[in-house]
This record gives C-alpha cells, structure tokens and sequence, in this order.
C-alpha cells in the first residue's frame, strides 16, 4: 500500500471463532491474519472467553459461545455478524467447509453478504452429494489440486489453488527420539475416519515383529459421546492383540507429542469434515516424522516424501509400518524428505504472496 492510502477491510467469515475451538477453517483464517500486514481484518471473537490466544490485530467481533465450537447458535451468530459486517467491508474471505448446511447458505448469498466480493477457501468437503445443490459464493480457493479439479467438476466455475501453510520456526525438524518407537494415530471419531484401520495395521506390524507402542489422539465433534467411543477403540485394540496402546482425547500441545513419536499413521478411507490437506500430516512432515498415509487423491502432492497404501487396508498399511520402523536408513530419508516437501511447498512467503495477489485482483 503507498502512503496515504486506506487499507483494505476484510471480512474473515468462519463459523467459530478465531480463539475458540481450533480446526482448520480458524488456522487458515488465523494464517492469512497473520500473514497480510497490510490488510484490516474484522474477525469473529470468543465471548466470555476464548479457548485459543487471540490474534492482536484487527476488529473482533463479539460471539457468544460456551466452548467455542461451532453447534448451532455459534453459526446463526456468525451468519448473522456476517450479513451486518458483509456491507462494511471491501471483501469477504469465507473458510467453511461444504457440509449439510452450506447448499442453503450459498444461495442465500445474495441476501447475507451483498455484493461485496468474495473469496471462499473450502478447507474440504463432506459428502460430494452436497456439491450437487451448491453455488458458489465467489472466487473459490482449494487446498489441494485434487479438491480443485472436484470443484471444478461440479461447475464452481473460476477455482484457484493455495495449499495451506505451515510456520517453519514454530515447527522445527527435531532427532529421532530414542527408546521404544511411538507411532500416532490423530484424527476424528468419524466412519473410516483411519482409527479402526490403524489398530488393524498396528496389529499386523506386532504380528510381524515390530515392537512400539500406540497412540490415537482423538477429537469428538459435537453431539458425540467421546468417552463411550474412545472405549469402543481400546476394546479394539486389546481383541486385535496390541500390548501397548493410549487412547486420548484433544491434545493441548501437539509439539511435544510429535517430539515424542517416530511415526505418524493417517489412513482415512475418507476425509469426510477433515481439512483436504490435513494440518497434523504437516506438522509431522515438519518436525521430520515419517508418514504412512492413505492412498487418496488428496494425498498425491506429498509424492514420494511419504509412504501410502490402499484406503481402508490395514494389513498393507501394517506392512509399511512395520518395513519403516526396522529400516533407519528409510526413515531419515524420508524424515528430510518430508521437512524438504514442507519448506518447498507449504511455507508461509507463498501462502501469503498467494492470498495478497488473489486479493489485489478482486479489490481492483
């Protein structure tokens, strides 16, 4: 901006608030915050009190929320903030997922956000059934190529590609740690979310001789009895015969866990409400943890910086797990690999150089 000049306002429309419950609608929202100086955000705030840190700049908008995830209320209050805002911006930048409810909200477009431009970052997609009764709200933005060419299938029309960003500095290649191997599991109680396939897999590399120990971090989603489900994948495990294994819930420091694990295994068969390209899979790239993921469409940009089986198959998956924690060699290569792919790709100078061109365009 040159001297002088107003800087741009824009709408960041998410369906929780910034400080509440994290996911990643909030992490990107949180992300392009962050990474444009130059721009004036208006946001969504937790009230009484956020569960996250508070981004320090821009205009907060108060929502009321118990435990800042995004039930009902939360996103009736974000709408509604949205249509009132939506007329004093210059831009709305929405990140919502296509879920049940967002064939109602695209075409009440008009109506909520006016005609104020839009860019609407879809950080996945439900159900592609949902795509079927959808318009879209503006300039779309995909994490993934994969996502992109669905979208575009589905006649969302001008689709742009910004993979999701990772901070370098916060996320440090770190040694291997020492003593029995952890392998991870971090994902959501959803229907071939991968748990039930990563006590399978786990199962089968014990089978094979491999000795470790296993963790499933797990997070509810509203409406779910995490205690009774997280039971149901302990019973799972003690019948497939693993020794060793903690089920928990949400992790408040994700850094020291990945500190403390050697692999980490994601091997959805579908993706469902998760992030197209999943925040957790970065981070273990990031810090030099070693992958084993599904072989989605989705997952193909990681190439060969990660290994990947058939979705759904835990013997194969077992197998790949068991190969990596009895081959040292394997395992740093693709450790740097994975830091490599991370700092070439999903640094934070593309991730914002891409959102403040794609912004420049629509503010013209």
């Amino acid at each position: 901006m040159r001297h002088g000049e107003r800087r741009p306002r824009v709408l960041l429309l998410t369906s929780s608030p910034l400080d509440g419950s994290e996911g990643c609608d909030v992490r990107l929202a949180t992300d392009v915050l962050e990474g444009l100086p130059g721009v004036e955000f208006v946001w969504f705030t937790q009230w009484p009190k956020g569960r996250q840190a508070s981004p320090q700049r821009g205009r907060p908008v108060r929502v009321l929320s118990r435990d800042g995830v995004p039930h009902i209320p939360e996103r009736v209050q974000s709408a509604l903030a949205g249509a009132l805002f939506a007329r004093r911006v210059d831009l709305v930048h929405a990140f919502l997922t296509i879920g049940r409810t967002f064939p109602a909200f695209s075409w009440l477009r008009p109506l909520l956000i006016g005609g104020r431009p839009v860019v609407h970052t879809v950080p996945g997609v439900m159900d592609n059934r949902y795509l079927r009764h959808t318009r879209p709200l503006g300039t779309t933005v995909a994490l993934s190529e994969s996502m992109a060419r669905r979208l575009r299938a589905a006649d969302f029309g001008d689709v742009r590609v910004v993979p999701p960003m990772i901070g370098l500095d916060e996320w440090p290649y770190l040694p291997r740690p020492e003593g029995v191997p952890t392998v991870l599991f971090a994902g959501h109680h959803d229907p071939h979310g991968g748990a039930e396939t990563a006590i399978e897999a786990a199962a089968e590399a014990h089978r094979e001789g491999a000795r470790f120990r296993l963790v499933l971090a797990m997070r509810g989603r509203p409406g779910q009895d995490t205690v009774a489900l997280d039971e149901a994948l302990r019973e799972r495990a003690g019948a497939a015969g693993l020794p060793d294994v903690e089920v928990r819930g949400y992790v408040d420091d994700m850094h020291a866990l990945l500190a403390s694990v050697q692999v980490l295994l994601f091997p959805p068969a579908v993706l469902g409400g998760k992030a197209d390209i999943p925040l957790t899979v970065l981070q273990a790239l990031a810090s030099g943890r070693p992958s084993i993921l599904s072989d989605l469409p989705q997952f193909a940009d990681f190439g060969h910086a990660v290994l990947r089986a058939p979705a759904g198959d835990g013997r194969r998956t077992g197998q790949q797990l068991a190969w990596l924690l009895g081959q040292p060699r394997s395992w740093d290569m693709l450790a740097e690999r994975g830091r490599a792919l991370v700092e070439e790709h999903f640094g934070p100078e593309p991730f914002a150089a891409r959102y403040g061109a794609l912004y420049r365009e629509l503010l013209s």
